[in-house]
C-alpha cells in the first residue's frame, strides 16, 4: 500500500488535510539533539522511566521536585553522591518513591557520563546515529541503559527531539492493515527490522520525517480521537 492512501484515510478521519496538518508537530532536527546538555538527557531519561506504567500528568506535576531531588540531573554531581544520598531518596516526598526507578537514575548517570566522555556529549552521539536505523539505537539503549528498553526508549528519543517512531497499538495495527507481516504487539528483532524497512521505504517515497509517518499511521486506524483531544494529549 502506498503511504498516500494511508494519509488520505487519516485526513478523512480528522476532518481533512488541513486538520491533519495541525496534528503534526514541527519536524524534528537530530542535529539539535547534539546541543543538549547531559543533564537534560538524563532528566528526560528519568522522566520517561518514572512515567512508564504511571499516570504521566502526576509525574509532570511533580517534576520540579524531581529536578531538585536529583540535583538538576547533573551526571557528574550525582556520581559524587554517597550511597546514603540514594537511600534517602526512597523516602523523599518530592518524587515518586520507587527504589528500582531511583536506582536507574544512578545507573543512567554512569551511562550518560561514560558515553559523553567518549564522544564529546551524549546528545552528540545520538545525533550522529543513522536516522534510518532507529531499531539499532533502541537495541543499544536497551542493552546499555537502565530501564530504557521497549517503549520507554522510544519515548525518550521522541521527548529529546530525535526524529523517530513509536510502536503504539494503532501504529502496529496500521502497518498490519497495510500488509506488513508483523505481530499485533511487535517486539521481536524480525518484526522491528520489518517496521524499520517499511518506514525507510515510505520516507523515501514521501520525504516525510519518521515522526510524521508514525503519527499519521497511528491516526489512520483504531479509535478516532478528536483533533482537540489529541492536541490536549500532546500538550499542544
Amino acid at each position: 500500500m502506498s503511504f498516500a492512501a494511508i494519509r488520505k484515510r487519516a485526513a478523512s478521519r480528522k476532518g481533512g488535510e488541513d486538520a491533519l496538518a495541525t496534528l503534526l508537530p514541527p519536524v524534528a532536527d537530530n542535529a539539535m539533539v547534539a546541543r543538549l546538555g547531559d543533564d537534560r538527557i538524563l532528566s528526560t531519561m528519568a522522566n520517561r522511566v518514572f512515567s512508564a506504567g504511571f499516570v504521566w500528568s502526576v509525574i509532570e506535576q511533580k517534576w520540579p521536585g524531581f529536578e531538585e531531588a536529583f540535583l538538576g540531573f547533573d551526571p557528574k554531581r550525582l556520581l559524587f553522591q554517597p550511597d546514603e544520598f540514594w537511600h534517602d531518596l526512597a523516602g523523599d516526598k518530592r518524587i515518586v518513591r520507587n527504589p528500582q526507578k531511583i536506582k536507574s537514575v544512578r545507573e543512567n548517570a554512569i551511562f550518560v557520563d561514560r558515553i559523553s566522555s567518549e564522544h564529546g556529549g551524549f546528545g552528540r552521539y545520538l545525533a550522529e546515529w543513522p536516522a534510518d536505523n532507529q531499531v539499532g539505537l533502541m537495541a543499544w539503549l536497551g542493552k546499555n541503559g537502565s530501564r530504557l528498553g521497549g517503549n520507554t526508549g522510544q519515548y525518550f528519543l521522541r521527548w529529546i527531539g530525535w526524529d523517530g517512531f513509536i510502536v503504539s497499538r494503532d501504529f502496529a495495527a496500521a502497518l498490519r492493515d497495510a500488509g506488513l507481516d508483523i505481530a499485533e504487539s511487535p517486539t521481536s528483532k524480525k518484526d522491528l527490522a520489518a517496521i524499520q524497512a517499511q518506514l525507510n521505504s515510505w520516507k523515501a517515497e514521501t520525504g516525510l520525517p519518521y515522526l510524521h509517518l508514525s503519527r499519521i499511521l497511528a491516526m489512520s486506524i483504531g479509535e478516532n480521537h478528536s483533533a482537540e483531544s489529541l492536541r490536549d494529549y500532546m500538550g499542544e
